[in-house]
């Protein structure tokens, strides 16, 4: 029987619908039920995912747990300690869950981390992050899920629970929200943008990819105390993205060549400095690890991905 956290999240309600597809017995642990969550299925509320959160229901009769559940990058964030404010969620609340899967007897734990344990960009193809590069977290968030990592690793260490960790970069899928929604719905819209001039290599996983590699490792005997990279394996930049999303709408688009200096200058002006970075900057992935040790390859294309995307964009304003 599997445990999902996080629920009514972007990642969690994907493996929700991959276990009840695959017929699989599980229990969706949320924050708070709601109308919003899913129907028919065994969910136990849990409240704030914190250092003392009673786990013992949802843990009942568990064998894997998958933790999706995390405090993300909050818009306007208003907290005085933002470092602080992830390290109740992310770090104390998961290693809280993975102490008393201990205790109920959990056999595996998979870990949704974050690519931002590696670091924010890479320069080149030869210096694309890996699973065992050196760790290089930068902001609050990356932070908190890099602490979290090595607080696992030493539950696993003391006790024989099985951790499997997966760092992801940009996860994009059917209800993606934030910078890459705001993405699509200027393509949709026909605003020109400054991309025409960037030639960044960025890596990214379509939804689908990731909740397979995620299934791949809740029995795999080589996922074992592993840590995973995962991409779509095409890296691409954020012009050709822009691109092929507008391919998938069949809608024509406008790209502006502003070198990237200009943006990024422009953005220090007007306080985005880090979507500009974003934007311009490379952060490519090495998978060959996962693909190797887990015989696994992703399942979908980049194409395929963006197209299930934008339809499910396209849909959704209907």
């Amino acid at each position: 029987m599997y445990l999902v956290t996080g629920g009514t999240g972007f990642i969690g309600q994907a493996v929700i619908e991959q276990l009840t597809v695959s017929n699989l017995s599980f229990v969706a642990a949320v924050r708070l039920k709601s109308k919003e969550n899913f129907k028919n299925i065994n969910i136990i509320e849990v409240g704030s995912i914190e250092a003392n959160t009673d786990w013992s229901r949802a843990l009942v009769g568990i064998k894997y747990v998958i933790h999706t559940a995390a405090r993300v990058h909050i818009m306007h964030d208003t907290s005085i300690n933002h470092l602080e404010e992830y390290r109740k969620i992310n770090v104390a609340g998961t290693l809280n869950l993975a102490k008393q899967a201990v205790s109920q007897g959990v056999k595996r734990f998979i870990f949704i981390s974050s690519i931002k344990v590696n670091g924010e960009y890479t320069i080149n193809e030869n210096n694309a992050f890996k699973a065992d590069s050196s760790y290089k977290p930068i902001d609050p968030y990356g932070l908190s899920k890099y602490e979290a990592e090595e607080g696992l690793k030493e539950i696993s260490k003391n006790t024989g629970l099985e951790i499997v960790i997966i760092r992801p970069p940009l996860v994009y899928g059917p209800g993606v929200k934030a910078n890459f929604r705001a993405l699509m719905k200027w393509i949709d819209k026909g605003v020109p943008l400054p991309f025409g001039s960037i030639n960044n290599k960025r890596s990214l996983v379509a939804l689908d990819n990731l909740v397979n590699l995620i299934f791949t490792c809740i029995d795999h005997p080589n996922a074992k105390n592993q840590t995973f990279l995962i991409c779509d394996g095409e890296d691409i930049s954020t012009g050709n993205l822009s691109r092929r999303i507008a391919q998938a709408m069949n809608k024509k688009i406008c790209l502006l060549p502003i070198p990237n200096n200009i943006l990024e200058t422009l953005a220090n002006i007007f306080g985005k400095k880090d979507i500009a970075q974003k934007l311009c900057r490379s952060m490519q992935v090495d998978m060959s690890k996962t693909c190797e040790i887990l015989n696994w390859k992703p399942i979908v294309t980049v194409d395929e991905g963006l197209v299930k995307t934008v339809n499910a964009y396209i849909n959704e304003n209907r």
